[in-house]
C-alpha cells in the first residue's frame, strides 16, 4: 500500500490507514497559531461584540443563568466557558481571543487531517493552511465570540464521520462523531446544519444499512439535547431583528464561495461516484449551510456570514484539491518542480491578502472601540458629573471599564445590567430621566460617531430634547465610532 505520507491520492478511501501525516495537520496547526498571535490585542481594542463577551463573562454564574432566561441563550454555553477562563486567567484582550485562536488551529488540523486520508499530504496540507488565510476566518480567528469554536467542533464532527466510514464505523468514533455535533450545536445551533451536509456526504458514497442507522442515532440523539436551546431561544428572536434582508448584493460573497468551491469539485469529479472523496465531502459542507441560511432567511432574515462560518471548512478542502490537482500536474512534467507549488501558492496569497491581514489586526477593522472611548471618559471627567448613554447599549463602555467610570453617577437605569438579567440595564421612564437630568450641572454623554448616533425609543429621545433646552457643549472627544461629549447646564435655564 503506497505511504499515507507520499502525497498520492489512493484509489479507494477505504484503503488508507486513516492515520494521516502528522505534517498535514501539525503544519496548519503552527501556521494558524502563527497568524492569531501575530497582533492578539489589536493596540487593547474591544469592539462592541466582544464587551458583550468581556462584561457577561466578569458576572457571577448566578448573574449568567439570570441573564440568559432573558436574553443570548444561545450563547450560553459560550459565555459560561468564557466566564470560566476570565475566573482562571483573568480578564484581558488574550483570555478574550486566545480561545479563537485555539479553535482555529484546531479547524485549520482538522482540514489538513481530512484532506490527506481522502486524496493525500498535498491536498491537506493546502487546504488545512488555506482555511487560516481566508478573510472571513482571519476575522473570527481573533475575535472574543464562538465562532471558531463552533468551525473547530464541526471540523471535528467531520473528521470523525470520515474516520468512521473509512474505518467500518467502529462505535466510539459514531459516540465521539454525535458528542462533537452535539458540543457544537450548544455553542450554536445553526452549527447543525451540518447534519443535512453530512447526509449528502452518505448519499455519494452509498452509505450501507448499518452506517445509517448509527448516523441516524447518534445525530438524532445530538439534535435531542440541543432541541431545549433551540425552542428557547426563539422566545429571543427579538435580538436578531436588526438583520436586514436578503439582497442580491448579500448573496454576492456566497456565490463567489460556491463557484470556486465548485472548481475544486469539478477537479475531484473521478473520485466522487460510490466513493468518499474531497468532492463529497467539502462541496455539501460548503453548499448546504449556505443554502440553509439563505432559505431560512427568506422566512426570517439571518444571513450573516459568521453564523455559517464553518463551511469554510468545506471550501478550504476544496481549494486543497484544486492546488492538489495542480501538484499531480506539474509532477507529471517536472516532479522537482511539484514539491515547489504548495510554498508558491501559498506565499503569493500570504502576499496578495496581507493588507487584509494587516487591516484585521488594526482596531479600525471593526465598527467601533469600547475601550478608547472609556479612556476618553476618563480624560474629560470631573467629579460627581452625571453619565448617560445613547442609545442605552451603549452602557457596555461602563461595563468592559468600570474604572474609569468611578466616581460618575449613571442616571438613567431603574436596573443594573445585572439585578435587570440583560446586556444594557432596564432604564426609568421619560419623565423621571427628565428630572434626573435637571438636576445635573454637567452631564458626559457617551454615544455614537455622529453619523451614527440615533435615538432608538422615547427615552433617547427626552434625553436628547432636555440636552439641547437646558445643556450646552463644552467639550467633545471621539474616537473610532463613538464619541464622549460633555455638557453644562445653561445658566438662564437654572
Amino acid at each position: 500500500m503506497p505511504s499515507i505520507c507520499s502525497g498520492a491520492a489512493l484509489d479507494s478511501a477505504s484503503t488508507r490507514s486513516g492515520r494521516g501525516c502528522a505534517i498535514s495537520w501539525l503544519i496548519p496547526l503552527l501556521w494558524s497559531l502563527s497568524l492569531g498571535s501575530w497582533g492578539l490585542s489589536r493596540q487593547g481594542s474591544v469592539w462592541r461584540d466582544e464587551a458583550a463577551t468581556w462584561q457577561v463573562a466578569t458576572r457571577s454564574t448566578a448573574d449568567i443563568w439570570h441573564m440568559l432566561g432573558n436574553v443570548d441563550v444561545v450563547h450560553g454555553g459560550y459565555y459560561l466557558l468564557m466566564h470560566a477562563l476570565f475566573e482562571c486567567f483573568g480578564a484581558s484582550t488574550t483570555t478574550l481571543r486566545l480561545p479563537s485562536v485555539l479553535a482555529t488551529g484546531v479547524a485549520a488540523a482538522c482540514v489538513g487531517l481530512i484532506g490527506d486520508r481522502l486524496a493525500g499530504q498535498w491536498v491537506g496540507l493546502t487546504g488545512g493552511m488555506t482555511f487560516v488565510l481566508l478573510p472571513a476566518v482571519q476575522f473570527h480567528l481573533q475575535e472574543g465570540r464562538p465562532y471558531a469554536m463552533v468551525a473547530a467542533g464541526v471540523g471535528m464532527a467531520t473528521l470523525l464521520l470520515v474516520t468512521a466510514l473509512q474505518q467500518g464505523g467502529p462505535a466510539v468514533y459514531w459516540a465521539a462523531y454525535g458528542i462533537a455535533v452535539m458540543m457544537s450545536g450548544l455553542l450554536n445551533w445553526l452549527s447543525l446544519m451540518m447534519l443535512p451536509a453530512h447526509l449528502a456526504t452518505l448519499l455519494c458514497v452509498r452509505a450501507g444499512h448499518g452506517v445509517w442507522k448509527r448516523w441516524t442515532a447518534v445525530s438524532s440523539a445530538a439534535v435531542v439535547c440541543v432541541l431545549p436551546l433551540i425552542l428557547f431561544s426563539r422566545g429571543q428572536s427579538d435580538q436578531v431583528s436588526w438583520i436586514p434582508p436578503l439582497t442580491w448584493h448579500t448573496l454576492i460573497g456566497p456565490a463567489v464561495l460556491l463557484l470556486i468551491g465548485g472548481i475544486g469539485a469539478l477537479l475531484d469529479r473521478s473520485r466522487v461516484v460510490g466513493r468518499l472523496s474531497v468532492a463529497a465531502v467539502g462541496l455539501p459542507l460548503l453548499m448546504v449551510p449556505q443554502f440553509g441560511l439563505i432559505g431560512l432567511s427568506l422566512v426570517q432574515p439571518l444571513y450573516l456570514e459568521r453564523y455559517v462560518l464553518f463551511s469554510l471548512l468545506g471550501l478550504a478542502l476544496l481549494i486543497g484539491s484544486l492546488v492538489g490537482s495542480t501538484t499531480q500536474a506539474v509532477r507529471s512534467r517536472s516532479p522537482k518542480m511539484a514539491k515547489w507549488v504548495l510554498p508558491a501558492v501559498v506565499a503569493v496569497a500570504t502576499v496578495g491578502l496581507l493588507p487584509q491581514l494587516l487591516a484585521k489586526r488594526s482596531p479600525s477593522s471593526r465598527v467601533d472601540d469600547v475601550r478608547a472611548v472609556a479612556a476618553d471618559v476618563q480624560q474629560l471627567k470631573e467629579a460627581k458629573n452625571a453619565v448617560l448613554f445613547i442609545p442605552s447599549a451603549r452602557r457596555d463602555t461602563k461595563a468592559v471599564s468600570p474604572k474609569d467610570f468611578s466616581g460618575l453617577r449613571d442616571i438613567a437605569p431603574a436596573r443594573s445590567p445585572e439585578a435587570s438579567g440583560t446586556l444594557k440595564g432596564l432604564e426609568a421612564d421619560p419623565g423621571q430621566i427628565r428630572a434626573a437630568m435637571l438636576a445635573q450641572q454637567r452631564i458626559l454623554l457617551v454615544t455614537d460617531a455622529p453619523q451614527a448616533a440615533k435615538p432608538q425609543n422615547t427615552r433617547d429621545e427626552t434625553k436628547i430634547s432636555v440636552l439641547k433646552q437646558h445643556f450646552s457643549i463644552v467639550a467633545a472627544k471621539q474616537t473610532h465610532g463613538r464619541q464622549v461629549v460633555v455638557y453644562e447646564r445653561l445658566a438662564l435655564a437654572q
